[in-house]
């Protein structure tokens, strides 16, 4: 036997055959990898959602007593000689406060009410009233002499009584109420004077001053935010459009464009604090416009909008096939007919959930129309006309919620809250839109 035979190697021992049927040790392993994976997005998922719940339970307890008060109901029979020495008085509201006391007192009186009462504790239960009956009894003084029903919002501390916020362990004698009148709050709700009942001026009314929680409501700054978003959908669509189909579809490819989007992404990371500055400087010292309208915090907002709305049309745009513009071009198309034609209609639902996501991101900024002026205290009233809308002076409701709740009292912390249900009402709203757009406009190819 040669050497050559005795050095040969050995054959290698022969590998285990494996089934199709049976798994192999790599795909069990692969396998379990996948199952580990869902495994951590399912919790991920499920995190998320129990932090979502968590606040949204938060935000809904601590603002639904906004959307309840407390309203004491009085019958009063005003007579010409008080009618007429109240409004020769010089605190004419006080006056009318004093004939409510008195109309309240003589009601309970004859419920002989065992709950002892006095002209004070009665001011103090009920709210600041008399601007409200002086202005019904002036327009309407036919009534005078007539028993009139009136139901009157009681005051703050009492409200936050019968909902729950103000405890008599937690209660401390002030001139706004002592514990002794709960008492008679109580006596005057078992006797069904004082209920609660669902708070409509709330969802209608306007800022009430910082002396009246019971009054203020929201809805001159949802007049405003309406108005504003009017004006930002009415620039900042057309002009983003336009603009994300030059760059994506005409322009030429240079270092200009490229330095235009860049600044463009740039924009999109600015504070929204500089465009507020940016909006007092230019738009108010510069252009005279009117402060607190509207208008310019539309302005505002459209500028601070249109690099979410660029940044969002181009990306729908480059989501289009370049095969849809080849074969419009092939069949001898030209460039801006493949574009309006073709592309563009592709590209709507990704457009209109871009600009509606937009909006919503500046309905809820609070920060620039702080600067030009459209603070929570300018929204008293609601505009006398649509073009009023614009240019009066108004406010927003992330402005109104902040003002809000960097008052002292309480029951503007409630009203705060629910100002917050009532913008997330709008946000959901507006995403919900962008949904079904998305689904109505939506092409396959």
């Amino acid at each position: 036997m040669s050497a050559a035979s005795v050095d040969a190697p050995l054959d290698p021992p022969p590998r285990p055959k494996s089934s199709l049927l049976a798994p192999s040790d790599r795909t069990r392993r692969r396998r379990a990898a996948e199952r580990r994976f869902r495994a951590c997005g399912v919790a991920a998922i499920s995190v998320g959602v129990l932090f979502l719940a968590v606040l949204a339970a938060a935000i809904i307890r601590s603002g639904a007593p906004a959307f309840t008060r407390t309203v004491v109901d009085v019958t009063i029979t005003l007579s010409r000689e008080q009618f007429e020495r109240a409004e020769g008085q010089l605190l004419k509201t006080a006056a009318y406060e004093a004939v409510l006391i008195g109309a309240l007192q003589e009601m309970l009186e004859e419920r002989e009410e065992r709950a002892p009462f006095d002209a004070a504790s009665l001011r103090r239960i009920l709210g600041k009233t008399g601007g409200s009956l002086r202005e019904f009894f002036r327009a309407n003084e036919d009534r005078i002499g007539r028993p009139v029903e009136f139901t009157l919002p009681a005051s703050s501390r009492v409200d936050g009584y019968m909902n729950g916020r103000v405890s008599r362990d937690s209660l401390t004698d002030s001139r706004f109420l002592k514990a002794a009148d709960l008492d008679l709050v109580d006596a005057l709700a078992g006797a069904g004077i004082i209920h609660s009942e669902f708070n409509w001026p709330f969802i209608t009314g306007a800022d009430s001053g910082v002396d009246n929680p019971g009054g203020a409501g929201i809805g001159a700054a949802v007049v405003g935010s309406f108005f504003m978003m009017l004006v930002v959908l009415a620039l900042s669509l057309p002009i983003g459009v336009a603009a994300s189909i030059y760059l994506e579809e005409f322009a030429p490819r240079n270092w200009f464009t490229d330095l235009i989007e860049v600044n463009i992404s740039n924009l999109a990371a600015v504070p929204s604090i500089v465009f507020g500055i940016l909006g007092l400087a230019v738009f108010i010292q510069f252009f005279h416009l009117p402060q607190s309208a509207p208008l310019v915090g539309g302005l505002v907002l459209t500028l601070m909008t249109l690099p979410t709305i660029i940044i969002s049309t181009r990306a729908s745009l480059k989501a289009v096939p370049p095969s849809i513009r080849d074969a419009a071009l092939a069949l001898g198309a030209s460039k801006t007919q493949a574009v309006f034609h073709h592309v563009l209609p592709l590209a709507m639902p990704g457009i209109l959930t871009g600009t509606i996501i937009g909006l919503a991101q500046a309905l809820g900024e609070t920060a620039p129309l702080l600067l030009i002026g459209m603070v929570g205290f300018v929204a008293r009233g609601y505009p006398d006309g649509f073009v009023a809308g614009f240019t009066d002076p108004n406010s927003a409701m992330p402005a109104q919620i902040y003002t809000w709740a960097s008052r002292a009292d309480p029951g503007f912390y409630e009203k705060a809250w629910g100002g917050i249900i009532v913008l997330l009402i709008f946000l959901l709203s507006m995403n919900i839109v962008a949904i079904v757009l998305r689904r109505v406009f939506e092409r396959r190819w």
